[in-house]
């Protein structure tokens, strides 16, 4: 039986959150679970948070999943969220497509996680299906996010964007700033709070807060990245002090979506 985990991730050159939350849930896990876990990553150009750029460093994902499948990883996570959003509706699939075929043509086939289907795919698992939602992204690339998460079925009935360009100052937000601005959101009528659709803003510290703060399961963009990487490894999604989504609430529920799946 396999116990030892390589956690691939694709990320942004100026991304410095996602190497710190994914394996700071992880290792947490670790703490309650044998399984072990490394980490290793390859990066894309880029800096500023904007449309074009965001397209060009897309362009890199391909040699990122060649560079990673070299290491034999066991699931491979694309670790930008509004880079697959701002590709147009239902864009995660593809991503997800064409980077699976990237490591299995070089003879290392491993399951394929974006952050932007983790999160929908996620919402679905929650029954989530009217949300708030946080972005530090401009209003323009926020209302593209809102869009996208619509297509896929779900509302968001308020949201907040906190139009920060520079990459390196979304990872720098303080994230004890968040719980102020979700009280400050409609959200006494949503299912759920998605309190970073970004995995660059740090949110993981005051997931706990926000939930009792609210009466709402909290989830973010690197929670459901968590969450869809274990369930790709045929691992339990479960990690303490990750917020509702990771508690072990969810279980049966994915078990009924995964078998539906496993049926069509």
């Amino acid at each position: 039986m396999q116990m030892n985990y390589r956690i691939g991730q694709i990320v942004p050159s100026s991304n410095t959150t996602m190497e710190t939350e994914i394996p700071a849930m992880l290792l947490a896990r670790q703490q309650i679970r044998p399984e072990r876990f490394t980490f290793h990553s390859s990066r894309m150009r880029m800096r500023t948070v904007e449309r074009e750029e965001l397209a060009s460093m897309d362009c890199e994902s391909d040699r990122c999943a060649l560079e990673l499948s070299d290491a034999n990883i066991d699931v491979l996570g694309y670790a930008c969220l509004v880079a697959i959003m701002a590709k147009g509706k239902g864009y995660h699939r593809e991503s997800e497509r064409r980077l699976r075929a990237c490591a299995a043509g070089n003879g290392a086939a491993a399951p394929v996680i974006t952050s932007a289907g983790a999160l929908v795919d996620a919402l679905g698992i929650m029954e989530a299906r009217r949300v708030v939602v946080v972005t530090p992204y401009t209003k323009p690339l926020t209302q593209l996010v809102i869009d996208y998460i619509e297509n896929e079925g779900y509302s968001v009935v308020d949201h907040r964007a906190l139009e920060i360009q520079d990459n390196l100052q979304v990872g720098r937000h303080d994230p004890s700033r968040l719980p102020g601005i979700v009280s400050q959101l409609r959200y006494s009528n949503a299912d759920a709070i998605v309190l970073s659709a970004c995995v660059q803003m740090p949110s993981l510290p005051v997931i706990a807060e926000v939930e009792a703060m609210t009466g709402k399961p909290v989830l973010t963009a690197a929670v459901a990245t968590t969450y869809a990487m274990l369930s790709a490894l045929g691992l339990e999604q479960i990690v303490p002090g990750a917020g509702a989504l990771l508690s072990g609430a969810y279980r049966r529920r994915a078990d009924q979506i995964e078998s539906g799946s496993s049926r069509e």
